[in-house]
Order: C-alpha cells, then structure tokens, then sequence
C-alpha cells in the first residue's frame, strides 16, 4: 500500500499521484504541466507507469492542471473508469475537447514552421477524437457518498469550495486486514468566496494530502476586495478606457460575473458594455446555471430572484472570432473578460495587444499566475512584454486582486486541517518551494503537526509512513 507522487510536486501545475494497493493501481489526478515553454515540453514524457496497467483514475476537479493528461492516458491504453463528480464530469467535456483543439492547432502552426526548415512534423500531444473518447470513460458520482471503485478500495467525494464540482478525496484503502485512510485536499476554496460553498471540514484521516498554493501569504478581506474593484470600475470610467480581465473559463469567469451582478449598482456597471469573449467559458456558464443546486445559500437566492437574462443585461457573448475581433475597434466603456486566465493563449493576448500599451486601460488580475507566464511578467510589474515576437510597452494600470482567488489562504489551509482528529501526518502538494517551506514551518510551530513536502519521484510507505519532521 503505497503512494507514489509523479507531479505538483514542488509546483502547482501537473497534479498526479499513483496508488498501489491490494494489486490494483489508480492514478488520483492526471493533469498537465503548465507554465514555461520548457515546462510544457514535459508532457510529452513517458508515463512512469503503463497507462494499461492502471485500474482506475479518480479527479478532484476539471481545471486542466489536474485533468488534462487523461485522453493521453487513454490514448496510450488506458481503459478503465474515470471517477469524478457529476458536475467536473460536465465541465470536462468542455475542457478537454478544448485543450486537444488547442493541442491540434499549436501542432499545425509548429509543422507549418519545420516544415520550411525541412524538420520531422510533429503529432498532437492528443486529437479532439482522443479527448471524446476520454470523457466516455467518465462515471460521475454525488458528493459525500462513499463508493467502492475496485476490491478493498473505496472513494467519497467531498465539496471542496473551488469550482463547480471541486472534491476532496477521501480513498478508503484496505489490503491484507489493514486499512488506511487518506485524504487529498484537492483544491481548497477561499472561504466566503462567490456562489459555492465553503469547503467540507473532514475529521478522520491517517494521512493527509494538502494543497500549499497560497501557503506563504493572506488574501485580503471580502469588504477590502468589493472596494478595490469598484474603485477599479470608477478610475477607467474616468480615464475613459477598457478594462481587461484575464480569467479562467471555469470558474473564475463565472464568479466575475455573478459579482457584477451583485454589485451592478453599486459599480456603476450600468455604463459599461460587459464582453465574455471565450467560447469555452461561455459552455461553462451554461453548466454552473443547470447545477444552481451546488450553489451556496447567497447565490442561490439571487438565482431566484433573477434569471441570466436580466441579470446582467448589458452582457454580450462572443463566440465566434469575427465578434472577438471586434472588440479591438472599442477604445473605451468596454469590460472584456477572456482567457486563458495566465495570458499564455487565447483571446486575452489579442486585447492585451491592442489595450496594454494605452494608459487609460486597466489590467484585473484575479487569479494565480505561475511562474514563466505572461500574466506573472505583469503582475511583477514588468514594463515591457512581448506577445508573438513584438515587444510591447506596458502603459496600462495592473491591478492584482488576490482576495479573489479561488485557493485558501494559509490561514484557511491550516484551520482546515486541524479540524482533523489526532493530528495525522500531512504532505504539502501543489505549491512552490516558498509557499510549502513557509506552510510546512508554521503547521510544525503552531500544531505541533507531522509535515513532508513531496518531491516529484518520491515513494511513500502508507502503512508505515516516514520521513516527517
């Protein structure tokens, strides 16, 4: 009975774990490596173990860091279930048909380029036919009923607070007479955030899995976030300018756009013209609304008194690029969210191109932006970037709002855990080296907690754990 970590380790991006016990294997997470062109490139290794020979993946969640190595898996030879919610169950097939599109294309602008200089063509990490395929290996389950997957294992999905359909993992492990419990945090939602839940407080594990993403720093508070954006919405009404939002399609779209509809009057959004310029986010609205059920009691309530239509009745989808493209002839009154959410792709770096040089435009960072990404160059301030092989002066107002971030902060990280009985041992996944060290040091201080850091690689015993400090 053992655990294997093969990525977020040591970073946030590629969320896998691969689990031995009873003879069976299951991959808990599959995601892609993101960030770097280097980084990226680390995708296309070889999976340390046989896709064939694993039984079953189990995902926490749809984001593409934890999900978006499965129709590789499967087209390597995977053949078994998929396990996740009902709801990551739908995003997922948004998502990793998008991602093998993007796949598809990148590969025929590259072959275009090697084919000049006489280069070997390249394959697609995966096609959209290998991400169909994937998505039909999906079994979706209800949070907080326990399943058992395959002999002597066991699964039990838990409201995780990060996006819809976000799960802790509680896997249920029993061979030769022993059983362990382990519990994988996932992604942990930022308590109070919009629409869903606060995450579920779990008591009894013998090892825990936590995430570290935030796990050196504090988010500001909810009443300190609500004032930064509207202040944001006044000064670019004033300078007579665009508002740009980077944003996830899953996720952080939708809480933008449930918060401008709570805050409509009081943002002043009446004068603006409000463009949700991502395909994909626009199919994963339409999920979040079918499952209002996952909504917490604030959301749902607006959810009745309103309907999408007049909730924000100055909303424009975008779906084609034609519409996209004519959103670069608007100078001013415009609030265009797009992604991708780092600004590695996508529509946002046709915006940035034609707004980040003007200073009346204004730049709303709301999410994390991993090291080696456009969005981090802007978020440290950089005064110039470069955006297909020009260099651009950056003249536009960067505001970085991290009380909107989807992650608990460190505060939420620890308390979540000493909820737990008894203190049991806690590895730090998904999280940079300073976040983790800083986390890791003030579990130890102030619970007295058991704490290792995982390293990409590294083996653990879970019957005999070792190695904490």
């Amino acid at each position: 009975m053992e655990i294997t970590f093969l990525g977020a380790a040591g970073e946030v991006t590629g969320s896998c774990y691969f689990i031995k016990s009873g003879g069976h294997q299951v991959l808990l997470e599959c995601g892609l490596k993101q960030g770097t062109p280097e980084n990226e490139k680390r995708n296309r290794d070889p999976f340390p173990v046989a896709p064939g020979s694993i039984d079953a993946v189990v995902l926490s969640h749809a984001h593409i860091d934890h999900s978006g190595r499965i129709p590789l898996l499967v087209k390597e030879g995977f053949k078994g279930p998929i396990y996740a919610t009902h709801a990551s169950k739908d995003l997922c097939r948004i998502m990793l048909r998008d991602s093998a599109f993007l796949n598809e294309k990148e590969t025929q602008w590259e072959n275009k380029k090697r084919q000049r200089k006489g280069l070997r063509q390249l394959e697609p990490l995966y096609s959209i036919d290998d991400a169909k395929r994937a998505v039909r290996r999906f079994k979706g389950l209800g949070y907080d009923v326990e399943q058992e997957i395959l002999p002597g294992i066991r699964v039990r999905f838990r409201d995780a607070g990060h996006i819809l359909g976000s799960a802790i993992v509680e896997l249920t492990l029993t061979e030769q007479g022993v059983t362990r419990k382990l519990v994988f945090s996932g992604d942990l939602g930022h308590n109070g955030a919009p629409i869903l839940r606060d995450p579920t407080v779990v008591r009894d594990a013998d090892l825990v899995m936590l995430e570290s993403t935030y796990g050196d720093r504090l988010h500001r508070s909810w009443t300190e976030t609500w004032q930064e954006l509207r202040e944001v919405m006044n000064n670019t009404q004033r300078a007579r300018g665009n508002i740009l939002i980077p944003a996830f399609a899953v996720g952080r779209t939708q809480e933008v756009l449930y918060l401008f509809g709570l805050h409509f009057q009081d943002w002043n959004l009446e004068n603006w013209e409000i463009f949700l310029d991502s395909p994909m986010a626009i199919e994963a609205t339409e999920v979040y609304l079918r499952h209002n059920d996952l909504y917490d009691h604030d959301a749902e309530n607006l959810w009745l008194r309103h309907n999408k239509s007049n909730l924000l009745p100055n909303l424009h989808f975008c779906r084609t690029a034609n519409q996209s493209m004519r959103l670069n002839r608007i100078s001013r009154g415009a609030i265009i969210i797009a992604g991708s959410g780092m600004c590695t792709g996508g529509r946002i770096k046709h915006h940035l191109k034609h707004n980040i040089w003007r200073q009346e435009c204004h730049v709303i960072i709301v999410g994390y932006q991993a090291e080696g990404t456009l969005g981090r160059s802007l978020v440290e301030g950089r005064s110039h970037i470069r955006i297909w092989g020009e260099t651009i002066q950056v003249r536009a107002k960067i505001h970085t709002v991290g009380g909107l971030s989807a992650h608990a902060d460190q505060t939420e990280l620890i308390d979540w855990y000493k909820e737990f009985h008894g203190r049991p041992p806690v590895v730090l996944v998904h999280g940079e080296t300073g976040a983790q060290s800083t986390l890791a040091e003030k579990l130890r201080a102030d619970l007295g907690a058991r704490v290792k850091v995982a390293a990409e690689g590294e083996r653990l015993d879970l019957v005999h754990p070792d190695g904490f400090e």
